[in-house]
């Protein structure tokens, strides 16, 4: 010890002293600002994890057309058929529900037809817009070969890309709620020429993902299938008027319960999204059937439709509160 500090501090000269000093509490500053450094980058890197990963929106616009056959009592005995025009804006984004395996999705669905019957002595005129929202839970299985997750090849936006590996199959299955309103105009009748069309309707919903190549080409295939198991319905009952319900006040059992007896409907839908550049083109099928059975007047839509349009994927990055 005496080799090492052969002086004592009681002999050392007060300029010497006050020099020893101050070196000591630089060296000691100096080990507290490097211990601080690295205490600052992981405050730094922890503020960085609370950024929450990217999520992704799609948003579909279709358009397309097709045939559809029709019968209403209340208007005609008769089936009418022709040709119909269809619009679908649909919206699919991952919400934070179980750890991001709910997705929601809403659709925006429009239809107007111009159809007649067999002799084509009568025409009807009719079109009805709809909404739905639906929260689906997604189970994924396998991995789809030569893929990767991103925005431009999934397709949906609950194909997670933090493990960078896109699943071979998705299965989706939530509950789905609905709301179409609408008119049918028959050109032929003078007294009641016109039924209004208002239903709001719980929904069973389903769907399949398969992702994978063809000729060297991401694609993703999707089958959906909706299936309405209750709701409300407007309906005038049989032989009463407009007149009856609206002017003169006398409503009769004019909202319906429905329900797979007497309500069975479905909807099918068939996409196929290919890839194209920095865009993607989807064609799809739509199978849209509804029919119902209240107050002794029978009313059926059968509707199948070719769609074609664009989809867009929206990615967000914010930070969590």
């Amino acid at each position: 010890m005496k080799h090492l500090f052969p002086y004592r501090l009681s002999s050392l000269p007060p300029c010497r002293l006050s020099s020893l000093l101050a070196f000591l509490f630089a060296v000691g500053c100096g080990s507290a600002s490097a211990q601080e450094a690295p205490a600052a980058a992981q405050d730094a890197l922890a503020a960085a994890q609370k950024v929450v990963p990217y999520r992704t929106t799609t948003h579909a616009t279709l358009i397309g057309g097709g045939i559809v056959n029709q019968l209403d009592t209340y208007l005609s005995p008769l089936n009418y058929s022709g040709p119909q025009l269809h619009f679908l804006y649909e919206t699919l984004r991952a919400t934070r529900l179980a750890d991001g395996a709910i997705t929601f999705q809403g659709i925006w669905q429009g239809n107007f037809a111009y159809t007649k019957n067999r002799a084509s002595k009568g025409r009807n005129l009719g079109g009805d817009i709809s909404y739905d929202i639906a929260w689906h839970y997604n189970w994924r299985f396998g991995s789809a070969p030569g893929q990767a997750a991103s925005s431009a090849s999934t397709g949906h936006p609950a194909s997670s890309a933090a493990d960078g590996a896109l699943p071979r199959f998705r299965v989706l299955l939530g509950p789905r709620l609905g709301a179409n309103a609408g008119f049918l105009y028959n050109t032929r009748n003078s007294n009641n020429p016109a039924e209004a069309l208002a239903s709001v309707q719980f929904y069973a919903s389903a769907a399949v993902l398969c992702h994978f190549r063809l000729w060297r080409q991401p694609l993703t295939a999707r089958y959906q299938l909706d299936v309405p198991f209750m709701g409300i319905r407007f309906s005038p009952n049989y032989g009463q008027s407009y007149y009856e319900i609206f002017s003169e006040g006398h409503p009769d059992h004019n909202v319906c319960f429905t329900h797979p007896f007497n309500a069975f409907s479905s909807r099918h839908l068939l996409t196929l999204d290919i890839p194209f550049r920095r865009n993607t083109l989807r064609v799809g099928y739509l199978a849209d059937i509804r029919q119902s059975h209240v107050n002794s007047l029978k009313y059926h839509s059968y509707s199948h439709a070719f769609l074609i349009g664009w989809v867009r994927h929206l990615q967000y990055i914010s930070p969590r509160r």
